[in-house]
Protein backbone atom coordinates (compact mmCIF):
# COMPACT_ATOMS: atom_id res chain seq x y z
CA UNK A 1 0.00 0.00 0.00
CA UNK A 2 3.06 2.30 0.85
CA UNK A 3 4.43 4.18 -2.22
CA UNK A 4 7.16 6.19 -2.54
CA UNK A 5 6.73 7.97 -5.45
CA UNK A 6 5.87 11.38 -5.88
CA UNK A 7 2.66 10.65 -7.85
CA UNK A 8 0.26 7.89 -6.50
CA UNK A 9 0.04 5.28 -8.53
CA UNK A 10 -3.87 5.50 -9.54
CA UNK A 11 -2.51 8.22 -11.41
CA UNK A 12 -0.03 6.77 -13.48
CA UNK A 13 -2.58 6.17 -16.05
CA UNK A 14 -4.19 9.45 -16.04
CA UNK A 15 -0.64 11.22 -16.58
CA UNK A 16 0.80 9.17 -19.26
CA UNK A 17 -2.32 9.54 -21.31
CA UNK A 18 -2.36 13.39 -21.14
CA UNK A 19 1.13 13.42 -21.36
CA UNK A 20 0.99 11.25 -24.56
CA UNK A 21 -1.48 13.48 -25.86
CA UNK A 22 0.41 16.87 -24.96
CA UNK A 23 3.65 15.20 -27.12
CA UNK A 24 0.96 13.83 -29.97
CA UNK A 25 0.18 17.51 -30.57
CA UNK A 26 2.88 19.36 -30.17
CA UNK A 27 4.93 17.50 -32.37
CA UNK A 28 1.90 17.88 -35.05
CA UNK A 29 2.20 21.64 -34.50
CA UNK A 30 5.45 21.49 -34.99
CA UNK A 31 5.76 19.59 -37.83
CA UNK A 32 2.75 20.73 -39.97
CA UNK A 33 3.72 24.74 -39.01
CA UNK A 34 0.06 24.77 -37.97
CA UNK A 35 -0.84 27.62 -35.15
CA UNK A 36 -4.03 25.99 -34.98
CA UNK A 37 -2.82 23.23 -33.06
CA UNK A 38 -0.93 25.70 -30.76
CA UNK A 39 -3.79 25.90 -29.15
CA UNK A 40 -5.22 22.42 -27.94
CA UNK A 41 -1.40 21.75 -27.21
CA UNK A 42 -1.68 24.53 -24.90
CA UNK A 43 -4.27 23.36 -23.44
CA UNK A 44 -3.45 19.79 -23.23
CA UNK A 45 0.06 21.25 -21.43
CA UNK A 46 -2.17 22.55 -18.94
CA UNK A 47 -4.01 19.53 -18.70
CA UNK A 48 -0.91 17.27 -17.80
CA UNK A 49 0.32 20.17 -14.91
CA UNK A 50 -3.38 19.55 -13.35
CA UNK A 51 -3.22 16.02 -13.73
CA UNK A 52 0.62 15.70 -12.28
CA UNK A 53 -0.78 18.46 -9.33
CA UNK A 54 -3.63 16.44 -8.69
CA UNK A 55 -1.63 12.72 -8.12
CA UNK A 56 0.69 14.30 -6.05
CA UNK A 57 1.96 12.17 -3.20
CA UNK A 58 3.97 13.75 -0.51
CA UNK A 59 5.46 12.47 2.12
CA UNK A 60 4.49 13.22 5.77
CA UNK A 61 5.99 12.88 8.52
CA UNK A 62 3.22 10.78 11.48
CA UNK A 63 3.25 11.49 15.11
CA UNK A 64 4.73 8.77 17.37
CA UNK A 65 1.77 9.36 20.12
CA UNK A 66 0.38 6.17 20.20
CA UNK A 67 -3.14 7.37 20.94
CA UNK A 68 -3.54 10.06 18.39
CA UNK A 69 -6.09 9.62 15.64
CA UNK A 70 -4.57 10.93 12.62
CA UNK A 71 -6.55 12.69 9.67
CA UNK A 72 -6.88 9.98 6.90
CA UNK A 73 -7.30 13.02 4.52
CA UNK A 74 -6.10 16.61 3.55
CA UNK A 75 -8.64 19.03 3.70
CA UNK A 76 -11.01 21.16 5.83
CA UNK A 77 -13.12 19.52 8.81
CA UNK A 78 -16.83 20.65 7.85
CA UNK A 79 -18.51 18.03 10.91
CA UNK A 80 -17.51 17.33 14.32
CA UNK A 81 -20.76 15.85 16.16
CA UNK A 82 -21.65 13.06 18.01
CA UNK A 83 -23.96 11.18 15.46
CA UNK A 84 -26.62 8.02 16.63
CA UNK A 85 -26.57 6.22 13.38
CA UNK A 86 -22.95 5.08 11.89
CA UNK A 87 -20.76 2.25 10.80
CA UNK A 88 -20.32 0.93 13.95
CA UNK A 89 -23.63 0.56 14.87
CA UNK A 90 -23.90 2.28 17.99
CA UNK A 91 -23.44 6.58 18.52
CA UNK A 92 -20.36 7.73 17.83
CA UNK A 93 -18.27 10.97 17.30
CA UNK A 94 -17.91 11.87 13.60
CA UNK A 95 -15.12 13.95 12.18
CA UNK A 96 -15.43 14.57 8.14
CA UNK A 97 -12.82 16.00 6.51
CA UNK A 98 -13.81 17.59 2.87
CA UNK A 99 -11.39 17.18 0.42
CA UNK A 100 -11.73 19.89 -2.74
CA UNK A 101 -10.19 18.50 -6.28
CA UNK A 102 -6.92 20.83 -5.31
CA UNK A 103 -6.13 19.14 -2.15
CA UNK A 104 -3.91 15.72 -1.92
CA UNK A 105 -6.39 12.83 -2.23
CA UNK A 106 -3.92 10.27 -1.17
CA UNK A 107 -5.89 8.77 1.88
CA UNK A 108 -3.97 7.75 4.81
CA UNK A 109 -4.75 5.17 8.08
CA UNK A 110 -5.76 7.01 11.25
CA UNK A 111 -4.72 4.33 13.74
CA UNK A 112 -3.66 0.94 14.31
CA UNK A 113 -5.48 -2.00 14.22
CA UNK A 114 -6.67 -5.39 12.69
CA UNK A 115 -9.39 -4.42 9.79
CA UNK A 116 -12.26 -6.48 10.88
CA UNK A 117 -14.89 -5.54 8.22
CA UNK A 118 -14.62 -3.52 4.92
CA UNK A 119 -17.89 -2.36 2.95
CA UNK A 120 -18.70 -0.42 -0.17
CA UNK A 121 -22.32 1.12 -1.56
CA UNK A 122 -23.26 2.18 -4.44
CA UNK A 123 -25.35 5.32 -4.14
CA UNK A 124 -25.64 9.12 -5.84
CA UNK A 125 -22.99 12.06 -6.36
CA UNK A 126 -24.35 14.81 -3.79
CA UNK A 127 -21.79 17.13 -3.02
CA UNK A 128 -19.49 15.86 -0.60
CA UNK A 129 -20.58 19.12 1.68
CA UNK A 130 -23.94 18.12 1.67
CA UNK A 131 -25.46 16.09 4.66
CA UNK A 132 -27.00 13.79 2.92
CA UNK A 133 -23.61 12.35 1.54
CA UNK A 134 -22.59 10.08 3.83
CA UNK A 135 -25.19 8.12 4.11
CA UNK A 136 -26.51 8.24 -0.01
CA UNK A 137 -23.63 8.80 -1.58
CA UNK A 138 -21.31 6.22 -2.95
CA UNK A 139 -19.12 5.60 -0.32
CA UNK A 140 -16.18 3.01 0.97
CA UNK A 141 -15.72 1.65 4.39
CA UNK A 142 -13.51 0.17 6.92
CA UNK A 143 -14.01 -1.31 10.49
CA UNK A 144 -10.80 -1.00 12.48
CA UNK A 145 -10.52 -2.91 15.64
CA UNK A 146 -7.81 -1.33 17.71
CA UNK A 147 -5.89 -2.15 21.00
CA UNK A 148 -8.90 -3.04 24.16
CA UNK A 149 -11.05 -3.99 21.31
CA UNK A 150 -12.25 -0.47 20.60
CA UNK A 151 -14.00 0.28 17.18
CA UNK A 152 -13.22 2.48 15.39
CA UNK A 153 -14.31 3.30 11.73
CA UNK A 154 -13.07 5.86 8.13
CA UNK A 155 -15.30 5.84 5.37
CA UNK A 156 -14.48 7.40 1.81
CA UNK A 157 -17.04 8.93 0.22
CA UNK A 158 -17.63 10.27 -3.67
CA UNK A 159 -18.81 13.74 -4.09
CA UNK A 160 -20.26 15.87 -6.82
CA UNK A 161 -17.09 15.27 -9.20
CA UNK A 162 -15.29 12.02 -7.65
CA UNK A 163 -16.39 8.57 -9.59
CA UNK A 164 -14.15 6.29 -8.48
CA UNK A 165 -13.00 4.97 -4.78
CA UNK A 166 -10.00 3.03 -4.14
CA UNK A 167 -9.08 1.21 -0.91
CA UNK A 168 -6.65 -1.62 -1.02
CA UNK A 169 -7.17 -3.28 2.56
CA UNK A 170 -8.89 -6.19 3.11
CA UNK A 171 -10.61 -7.89 6.14
CA UNK A 172 -8.22 -9.88 8.63
CA UNK A 173 -4.94 -6.76 7.36
CA UNK A 174 -3.19 -5.41 10.25
CA UNK A 175 -2.76 -1.08 9.30
CA UNK A 176 -0.48 1.24 10.76
CA UNK A 177 -1.90 5.01 11.37
CA UNK A 178 -0.41 7.24 8.68
CA UNK A 179 0.46 4.89 5.86
CA UNK A 180 -1.20 5.14 2.93
CA UNK A 181 -4.21 2.93 1.99
CA UNK A 182 -6.43 4.50 -0.89
CA UNK A 183 -7.56 7.37 -3.46
CA UNK A 184 -10.62 9.08 -4.19
CA UNK A 185 -10.54 10.99 -7.55
CA UNK A 186 -11.64 13.46 -8.06
CA UNK A 187 -12.91 15.85 -5.20
CA UNK A 188 -14.37 14.17 -2.01
CA UNK A 189 -14.66 13.45 1.65
CA UNK A 190 -13.98 10.96 4.54
CA UNK A 191 -15.79 10.35 8.08
CA UNK A 192 -14.22 9.31 10.92
CA UNK A 193 -15.92 7.17 13.54
CA UNK A 194 -14.57 7.64 16.82
CA UNK A 195 -15.43 5.97 20.34
CA UNK A 196 -18.38 7.94 22.24
CA UNK A 197 -16.69 10.37 25.09
CA UNK A 198 -13.27 10.85 22.77
CA UNK A 199 -12.38 14.53 22.45
CA UNK A 200 -12.14 16.65 19.09
CA UNK A 201 -8.95 17.94 18.68
CA UNK A 202 -10.06 19.82 15.58
CA UNK A 203 -12.65 22.36 15.54
CA UNK A 204 -14.97 22.80 12.10
CA UNK A 205 -12.78 24.83 9.52
CA UNK A 206 -9.87 23.73 10.42
CA UNK A 207 -7.78 22.79 7.69
CA UNK A 208 -6.25 18.96 7.91
CA UNK A 209 -2.74 17.28 6.72
CA UNK A 210 -3.65 13.10 5.86
CA UNK A 211 -1.12 11.65 8.11
CA UNK A 212 0.07 14.69 10.53
CA UNK A 213 -2.84 16.27 11.45
CA UNK A 214 -4.32 15.30 14.77
CA UNK A 215 -7.78 14.72 15.12
CA UNK A 216 -8.46 12.87 18.56
CA UNK A 217 -6.67 10.73 21.47
CA UNK A 218 -8.14 7.28 22.78
CA UNK A 219 -7.24 7.19 25.86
Amino acid sequence: MNNSSPFAREGYPFIAYAAGLTTLLSVASWRLDSTVLYIPAGISLLLTLFVLYFFRNPERTTPADSAAVIAPADGVVIVSEVVPETPLGAQALKISIFMSVFSVHVNRVPFDGKVIDTFHHGGKFFDARDGRASCENERNGIVLEIAGGIRIAFVQIAGLVARRIISYPRIGDLLVHGERYGLIRFGSRVDVYLPPGTEPLVRLGDKTVAGETVLARIV
